[in-house]
C-alpha cells in the first residue's frame, strides 16, 4: 500500500517531519499530496525511497538528497535538487534558477525547460534537460554531464575545469572558456543510453562543450580572458 501526505494546512516542517516518520516506519513509496509549491520539501532524504510529489513545488525541493527516488508531478522553483549526492529526481515540466546545482552524483531530469545556471558548480552527476536552459548553464562545472536537448542560452559553460556539456540546438553564447570538442564513439554511446533510460529521443546532432583550460592556471598573457570572467 502507497502511504501518502496531505499537505492541505500543514506548514512545510508539518509535511516534512511527516515524510521522516513513514521513511522511519520503513514505507518504501510516499506520495505528497497537493504540495501548492511549497519551499524545502523532501529535503536531506537519505534513504532510498521513492517520494512522489503530486504537483508543483517551490524552492529546493529534494536539496541535499542522498538515495531517494523523487519525481515531481508539476514544475520545480529555484535549486531543486541542490547538493544532491545520489539517488534520482524527475521533474515533469520546468525548473527555475540553479537546477541541480552543486550536485555530486545521481541524475536530475528536466522533461520541460531549465532557467538560468542550471548545473552550475556540480562536482558529478547527469543533468539532463528535455527542453532548453537559460544563461550561465554549467556555470564553473567541476564534473559530471549536462545534456540540454534544446537550444543553450549565453555563456554556457563559463569558466568550467571538468565535465561535459551537450546540446542538440543552437548555442546563443559560450562563456569564458568553453570550446567545442568533437564527441567520442564513447560519448555518443553514452547520450543514446542514457536518454533512452529516461524515454527520450533526440533526431538532433549534439555538440559537446568542454573547457579550453586556459583558466586552470592563471597567466597574463590570458589577463583579458581572467578579468572577463572574474
Amino acid at each position: 500500500m502507497v502511504r501518502q501526505v496531505e499537505c492541505t494546512g500543514k506548514t512545510t516542517r508539518e509535511i516534512n517531519q511527516e515524510i521522516r516518520r513513514l521513511i522511519g516506519d520503513g514505507e518504501q513509496e510516499i506520495v505528497v499530496l497537493r504540495p501548492q509549491a511549497r519551499h524545502n520539501l523532501g529535503v536531506a532524504v537519505l534513504q532510498p525511497v521513492k517520494l512522489v510529489f503530486e504537483g508543483s513545488v517551490g524552492y529546493y525541493c529534494a536539496g541535499m538528497a542522498d538515495g531517494p527516488s523523487v519525481e515531481i508531478r508539476g514544475s520545480a522553483g529555484w535549486g531543486v535538487a541542490e547538493g544532491m549526492m545520489s539517488g534520482t529526481v524527475i521533474i515533469e515540466q520546468n525548473a527555475g534558477n540553479s537546477a541541480a546545482a552543486s550536485i555530486r552524483g545521481g541524475t536530475v531530469v528536466v522533461r520541460g525547460s531549465a532557467s538560468a545556471r542550471a548545473g552550475i558548480a556540480m562536482k558529478g552527476g547527469t543533468l539532463i534537460i528535455q527542453g532548453n536552459c537559460g544563461y550561465m548553464t554549467g556555470f564553473m562545472m567541476q564534473k559530471g554531464t549536462i545534456i540540454v536537448c534544446g537550444d543553450a542560452g549565453e555563456a554556457l559553460g563559463d569558466s568550467m575545469y571538468e565535465g561535459r556539456i551537450f546540446v542538440g540546438g543552437s548555442i546563443a553564447e559560450f562563456g569564458n572558456d568553453a570550446v567545442i570538442q568533437e564527441l567520442t564513439p564513447e560519448d555518443r554511446e553514452f547520450l543514446t543510453s542514457t536518454l533512452t533510460q529516461y524515454g527520450i529521443t533526440s533526431a538532433r546532432p549534439f555538440q559537446k562543450v568542454v573547457a579550453g583550460r586556459r583558466l586552470w592556471r592563471f597567466d597574463k598573457k590570458e589577463f583579458a580572458t581572467w578579468r572577463e570572467a572574474l
